[in-house]
């Protein structure tokens, strides 16, 4: 464990450093994200800070390469993989950050990347659940790209508030981190040292280290270059867990240990994945393109009724560490505990969702926000 700690604290502490550096460069350069409709930032913000969370997580990966805990993970072409899609998605987002590319050329150059990465050794292999495996490589590829892809407009989409992918990002990676620590410990291994916990804790040094900088109110974003390196590199690692430990040795009931894998990612990742879902429908109802922005996000119905700016993006962590959460215990829990934290800590979600709402009797009861907060919302 000390080693995990060590490794997250340096990607936080190269991340940390970074950041004003890169902020710098951004603002001399001018790529900058400027005050649009649908944004709620009223002054215009540097938004290369992909760059910087790419300094942290390779800097930490490098470094790892000389810890004898971590070194034998580097014969693996996994770990390439990882680091050239890595490098490879966040030059896409710089590009795109900077010259803001049409949705088609962005969708192209993710599926590229997507696909290099899967060819290189990321690839879902089977699926946990009734041991159902993908039966040729094309088609393992092929499923492979979609979550890649998927994961990584998931996470852009949700990238609207000051700090709120970063952290929901920062929960689902330590989710992740202590399943997979775990599920080393429950099946005896001989080394704790886990490739997708190695993964899981680089990334929440990472967002931690940018928080710093990108929590409310916010010094520089993360653009798209952060934004499509974080749903990269979490793919990457659920991709890495699913199907590699034998769910059978983890005890207890035959469906439920194997379902984690599958059930973690979605868990970890729910709100991301619901914003995206409900958008794609959205827009393409309306005639329009799936990755054409507007401000009808979770976090954009958060504001207009009632929550500030911090306390929307609070909610959505509260959230995800409750879905994060309920998913982890199924490695320990019996079905009684674990129904019993689903329903309190459901509870406990919606009592904070709903407290401090002023506009929610109007908008439910007369279909309409109040003025004072559509106006409050326009500023």
């Amino acid at each position: 464990m000390k080693a995990y700690l060590l490794l997250g604290v340096i990607a936080m502490a190269i991340t940390f450093l970074a950041t004003p550096i890169v902020r710098r460069i951004s603002l001399a350069l001018h790529v900058v994200t400027p005050v649009r409709e649908r944004d709620v930032h009223t002054v215009p913000t540097p938004r290369l800070g992909g760059i910087a969370m790419l300094l942290g997580m390779v800097g930490a990966f490098l470094i790892s390469r000389q810890m004898p805990y971590f070194s034998q993970f580097y014969a693996d072409p996994q770990v390439w993989a990882l680091i050239f899609g890595s490098l490879a998605i966040t030059l896409l987002g710089v590009v795109d950050d900077i010259y803001d590319l049409t949705w088609w050329t962005k969708l192209s150059g993710q599926i590229l990347i997507a696909t290099a990465v899967a060819w290189q050794g990321i690839q879902v292999i089977s699926f946990p659940v009734f041991g159902i495996t993908i039966p040729s490589t094309r088609m393992s590829i092929m499923v492979t790209v979609l979550i890649i892809v998927f994961a990584i407009n998931a996470v852009n989409f949700v990238d609207g508030l000051d700090g709120l992918a970063a952290g929901i990002t920062l929960i689902g990676a330590g989710a992740f981190f202590v399943y997979s620590y775990l599920l080393i410990r429950l099946t005896n291994a001989q080394s704790y040292a886990s490739f997708a916990a190695m993964i899981g804790i680089v990334i929440v040094g990472v967002c931690l280290g940018f928080l710093f900088s990108n929590f409310h109110p916010a010094t520089i974003f993360m653009g798209d270059s952060g934004s499509m390196l974080l749903g990269l590199t979490i793919s990457c690692m659920f991709i890495v867990v699913t199907g590699q430990i034998d769910p059978a040795s983890i005890g207890g009931s035959q469906f439920l240990p194997a379902a984690i894998p599958l059930l973690l990612p979605v868990a970890v990742l729910i709100l991301p994945f619901l914003d995206t879902i409900m958008a794609v429908i959205r827009r393409v109802g309306r005639g329009d393109t799936p990755i054409k922005p507007d401000s009808q996000h979770l976090h954009h119905r958060l504001l207009k009724m009632g929550h500030s700016h911090r306390r929307a993006v609070l909610v959505m962590y509260l959230w995800a560490l409750y879905f994060s959460l309920l998913a982890v215990c199924l490695l320990k829990l019996n079905w009684l505990p674990e129904l019993l934290l689903a329903l309190g800590g459901g509870v406990l979600c919606l009592l904070v969702t709903i407290s401090y709402l002023p506009g929610l009797r109007s908008y439910y009861f007369t279909g309409s926000y109040p003025r004072h907060l559509l106006e409050k919302d326009e500023l």
